[in-house]
């Protein structure tokens, strides 16, 4: 019989430097109004310039650990969800298991972008559950910062960077956060829709690339914004059915854009008061917008025992992963 999984402790890592709207008048035809009527978005953290993903993971990673009660060297697995890692190779998972201390972890990236996180948890919870492990540390995290094109304007103003991490346990041995049940789904016909194009094996670096930013996100927000309404309905309902809606806690949902949310949310009549939304302090950060929500709900002492959780992303790829988790 699997192992049940639980999540013994959680944490988060955003940047001090502060970007807010009119910074980007600088470069594009934007104004403050218009990017919070379009986004819900007043403002987003970014990386110094001399910091980078794996800087995030391990400060995130060593709160967790401590909030967890689990020394580093306790680690079995180290399973981390980003896009924006500090190399192409060594993954970042590696450059985390060393500067935290972790030398008994094994450590590997995944690429699921936005839901980065919730594939990183289903992939942690699985060598839980099989009895492999007994301590994981899951992070997703962003530096989309580094990414992005300043002459766009459709998707330059979305993207902020951070970080989450949680270290899972059996759940008898942590008693919360028990994970009950994860979807994962992709659709790859849509890889086109987000994108960064240049920069792999098919179409490497050239300085004519780098000249035009070819290297940079590219994103369809029209059609972006139809699967996402789509896709988070279907995938808040998939983790609400069945369950009494008096034992619910909070729906935390990826931090897409607020208008996305809303009318997600307003489909399946979920209360507003029951959806946590932070996107108008730090827009968009990917795979770390879930755990940081969910830091934030630990650090704020708003998970109660015995209710559920709702958790629902979508990104490139296209991907979507929703989860349940009874506090």
């Amino acid at each position: 019989m699997a192992v049940p999984v639980g999540i013994a402790g959680i944490a988060h890592y955003v940047p001090d430097r502060v970007i807010d709207n009119e910074y980007f008048t600088r470069f594009v035809d934007t104004s403050d109004e218009w990017i919070r009527q379009r986004s819900g978005i007043r403002q987003r953290r970014w990386l110094a310039d001399d910091q980078a993903t794996s800087d995030m993971f391990v400060a995130a990673g060593a709160k967790a650990l401590e909030r967890a009660g689990v020394a580093p060297e306790e680690v079995d697995l180290i399973v981390a969800g980003t896009v924006s890692p500090d190399y192409l190779f060594p993954a970042a998972a590696c450059l985390v298991q060393d500067r935290l201390g972790c030398v008994h972890a094994a450590a590997f990236d995944l690429s699921a972008a936005c839901p980065g996180f919730l594939y990183a948890l289903s992939t942690g919870a699985q060598f839980i559950a099989a009895g492999t492990c007994r301590n994981v540390l899951v992070l997703g995290g962003e530096a989309l910062s580094r990414m992005i094109d300043l002459k766009d304007r459709s998707s330059c103003v979305l993207f902020g960077d951070g970080a989450g991490a949680a270290v899972l346990q059996p759940h008898a041995d942590c008693g919360q956060g028990r994970i009950e049940d994860i979807f994962l789904g992709t659709d790859g016909s849509g890889a086109e829709l987000i994108i960064r194009r240049y920069g792999g094996s098919r179409h490497p670096l050239t300085p004519e690339v780098l000249e035009r930013g070819d290297h940079c996100l590219r994103m369809k927000g029209r059609e972006v914004y139809r699967f996402a309404v789509e896709k988070m309905t279907e995938l808040m309902a998939w983790a609400m059915k069945d369950q009494d809606p008096k034992e619910l806690g909070w729906v935390v949902p990826h931090q897409v854009n607020a208008r996305i949310l809303d009318t997600a949310t307003e489909r399946l009549d979920i209360p507003p008061e029951k959806v946590v939304v932070n996107i108008d302090r730090y827009g968009n950060t990917s795979a770390a917008s879930i755990p940081i929500i969910l830091s934030e709900l630990w650090e704020a002492g708003r998970l109660e025992s015995g209710k559920f959780l709702v958790l629902a992303a979508f990104g490139a790829g296209l991907t979507w992963a929703g989860a349940r988790i009874r506090w």
